[in-house]
C-alpha cells in the first residue's frame, strides 16, 4: 500500500468528533474566555480609578501651587481658625490682582453631594473631590507672619473602598502684618 492510497483511504473515513465532545470542547472554552474577559474587565476598570484618583490629586496639587503664589502676596485673611470659606485680600502690586486698587478674592468649598466638596476661587472651580468642608486654617502667632493651613482630603469613592489621600500645605502670608 502506497502513501497515497493511505492518505486517501484516512480522508475518506467518515471517522470524527461526536456531539457530545463538541459540547464539553465548547463548554471549557467558555469557561476559559469568560475568565479571561473577567481579568481583562477588572484590570481596565482598576486603570480607570487609578487615572481618576491621579487626575483628583494632580489637580488638587495645581491649585494649592496656585493657592501659595497668590497668597504669598496676600496682606490679610479673614476668618481665623478652621473654616470652609475666606476672604483674602490682595494689594495692588500683586500680579494676580489686576485692578488699581486692593482687591477680595474668596477661596471656599461647595457641597457637591454628600461628603463631596469643591475648591472654589470666586465661584470657579480649582479642585474636586475634597471631602472636608472646613479646609482652612488660619492663625497668626505673636512675632510671626500669618500662615494659611490648606487641609484638601481627596477621594474619588464615597463608598469607602479607598482610602483617603490628604494634602496638606501651610502657606506664609508675607505681606501680613507681624502679630504683637
Amino acid at each position: 500500500m502506497t502513501f497515497f492510497t493511505r492518505l486517501h483511504r484516512r480522508l475518506a473515513s467518515e471517522s470524527g468528533y461526536s456531539l457530545v465532545e463538541l459540547l464539553q470542547v465548547t463548554a471549557i472554552l467558555s469557561v476559559v474566555i469568560t475568565g479571561i474577559t473577567v481579568v481583562f474587565v477588572n484590570a481596565s476598570n482598576a486603570e480607570l480609578d487609578m487615572n481618576r484618583r491621579f487626575q483628583a490629586q494632580q489637580v488638587a496639587r495645581v491649585s494649592v501651587d496656585r493657592m501659595r503664589r497668590e497668597l504669598h502676596c496676600a496682606s490679610s485673611i479673614t476668618p481665623t481658625g478652621p473654616t470652609s470659606s475666606i476672604s483674602v485680600t490682595l494689594p495692588k502690586q500683586c500680579p494676580t490682582n489686576g485692578t488699581g486698587a486692593p482687591l477680595t478674592v474668596v477661596y471656599d468649598t461647595q457641597l457637591v453631594t454628600t461628603n463631596r466638596y469643591r475648591l472654589r476661587r470666586a465661584g470657579v472651580a480649582l479642585a474636586d473631590y475634597v471631602t472636608a468642608a472646613n479646609a482652612f486654617e488660619y492663625s497668626t502667632v505673636s512675632g510671626r507672619l500669618g500662615t494659611l493651613r490648606v487641609t484638601l482630603p481627596i477621594k474619588t469613592k464615597p463608598d469607602g473602598a479607598m482610602k483617603e489621600w490628604k494634602l496638606v500645605a501651610d502657606i506664609v502670608l508675607r505681606n501680613s502684618p507681624r502679630s504683637p
